[in-house]
């Protein structure tokens, strides 16, 4: 079995301290059991970046000294990684003593090359891209880190000095936006990033997969024009954004011309207001010379890259991670810790599929459909771990509330919905989860709920009675044939299944006999 123990990571931004605690194994990251941001400004100064002032360095003490606290309420061992502020900074050993002093925290400071691949480390835990090629974006306070990986290796790496602060500081410091500073800033961003753009113009990859502050804050602002959903518990994970989205919102920002203004707009993080001009102005710069089309934003990076890349060091992680399947890992990770009867899921996953095969071409139903069934055939009685009463509730809530890596919000909702419906009521326009969902996704929800309703229903007993099914249709019957293991009774497995047959029936439109 692999040792579980609980690490912490500190991002140590320009702009932003991160901390996240994780419970770890050999393999990877088990569960996240906190994390806490705190917005320090590392890099505010009218010397791009020379050197840390004094009161940056002591809201940097104060800062870490708080994490310290949580980081030991929970035996988690710290592995702190500061970026571009303080590597480029004259007296970072100064700094570096003092938070060593002051707070017993070893810092390590990584080139942007190395900070570019522990982000891809983080990414490669959150999405589905393990066998794709990506170019991933971060946009920083102080650097902005471009990298084109595949199969976990660095293919190209880069790293150039353009971020929310330090453009900030060089262009709207007095926090004033006018069109004369915004084109500068534009010239300026280009000017920078020019010989990075040159080096990656015929890079070929599949997909472009951003991260942090600046690239999520601008999909909050899209979200929140879309959607009256409060953006912020809205999770971003595999949120994707379009070209014409992102230049319809910059140009929203661009129109500021005050930080009171920009407090206004919708979505954004208000702690952020005063740099996120200058972060679009990057991101649109990037956009244009780039000319990418789409990106997908990833809920993790810098941190749970130290926290991967601290267990490779130690246990060859890298090799043990199965970084190829992140979302089947995290369905499977959140069944484990609700103490799932993975002998019953097996079962009604084994019954689930044999029905949803005999469906999908008649009902149009994808591969997206069946891997929305299968989680929620895996998840569906977590909710026994809070209460049997109404755990059916109790799964939608865990479902919503969990981190389910690779998963975007939407996709999060069906998963959890499909689970809700495997007992008790049908889904019903007053269920306000279910109301909100978009007509497909309605019909969809009730499709496969009514699926897992019976194959739940055919291992009623959690006994393995039912060993296979065949199933026969006509025009109008859906006939279920039982094939029971020897000596058992299978009177509560067909009673199970015939009491849950009803939401089918409507779904599909047949009359379902079980034998």
């Amino acid at each position: 079995m692999n040792h579980i123990k609980n690490l912490a990571a500190i991002d140590i931004g320009t702009n932003s301290f991160h901390l996240v605690i994780a419970k770890v194994s050999d393999r990877g990251i088990v569960k996240i059991l906190g994390k806490e941001k705190e917005v320090v400004r590392l890099g505010k100064s009218s010397t791009d970046m020379k050197y840390l002032s004094p009161d940056a360095m002591e809201r940097a003490v104060a800062a870490l000294k708080r994490f310290k606290i949580i980081c030991d309420s929970l035996n988690a061992r710290i592995r702190a990684v500061a970026t571009s502020a303080v590597r480029e900074a004259l007296n970072r050993d100064e700094f570096i003593y003092m938070v060593l002093e002051k707070t017993g925290i070893q810092i390590e400071v990584v080139s942007g090359f190395e900070e570019a691949r522990l982000i891809y480390l983080g990414v490669l835990q959150s999405l589905d891209v393990f066998d794709r090629r990506i170019m991933l974006i971060d946009i920083g306070g102080g650097s902005t880190e471009i990298l084109i990986g595949e199969t976990g290796q660095t293919q190209y790496s880069n790293s150039f000095k353009l971020g929310a602060v330090r453009l900030t500081e060089k262009f709207f410091s007095g926090g004033k936006f006018d069109s004369g500073n915004i084109e500068e800033a534009r010239r300026y961003s280009r000017l920078i990033m020019n010989p990075v753009i040159r080096q990656i113009k015929e890079e070929k990859y599949d997909c472009v997969i951003g991260t942090s502050g600046t690239i999520t804050n601008i999909g909050s602002i899209i979200l929140a024009e879309q959607t009256s959903a409060d953006t912020a518990d809205f999770n971003f994970n595999n949120f994707k954004y379009s070209s014409e989205e992102l230049y319809k919102t910059v140009g929203r920002i661009l129109k500021c011309e005050s930080v009171s203004q920009l407090k206004k707009i919708e979505g954004l993080d208000s702690e952020r207001a005063d740099i996120i001009t200058a972060g679009a102005i990057v991101l649109e710069q990037l956009f244009r010379e780039i000319d990418i089309k789409t990106i997908t934003l990833a809920s993790y990076a810098l941190r749970e890259g130290i926290i991967l890349d601290t267990i490779d060091k130690e246990h060859n992680a890298l090799e043990a991670a199965d970084l190829r399947n992140v979302r089947y890992r995290s369905i499977v990770n959140l069944a484990k810790q609700c103490r799932y009867d993975e002998e019953h899921v097996k079962k009604v996953l084994q019954f689930a599929e044999n029905i949803f095969n005999s469906l999908k071409d008649s009902f149009e139903l994808d591969e997206k459909d069946r891997e929305f069934l299968e989680a929620s055939c895996i998840l569906h009685d977590i909710g026994h771990s809070i209460s049997q009463s109404q755990h059916h509730r109790h799964s939608y809530y865990l479902i919503k509330n969990s981190e389910l890596l690779g998963y975007n919000n939407e996709e999060i909702e069906m998963i959890a919905n499909i689970s809700r419906y495997h007992r008790k009521s049908h889904p019903k326009q007053k269920h306000a989860d279910y109301y909100k969902l978009p007509a497909l996704n309605k019909r969809k929800v009730r499709m496969l709920a009514g699926i897992l309703r019976i194959a739940d229903g055919l291992d009623r007993g959690h006994n393995s009675v039912i060993e296979k099914i065949e199933i026969s249709l006509t025009d109008s019957v859906y006939r279920i044939k039982t094939k029971t293991r020897a000596g058992a009774d299978p009177t509560l497995e067909i009673w199970g299944a015939d009491m849950r047959k009803g939401l089918f029936e409507e779904a599909f439109g047949y009359s379902v006999v079980i034998e």
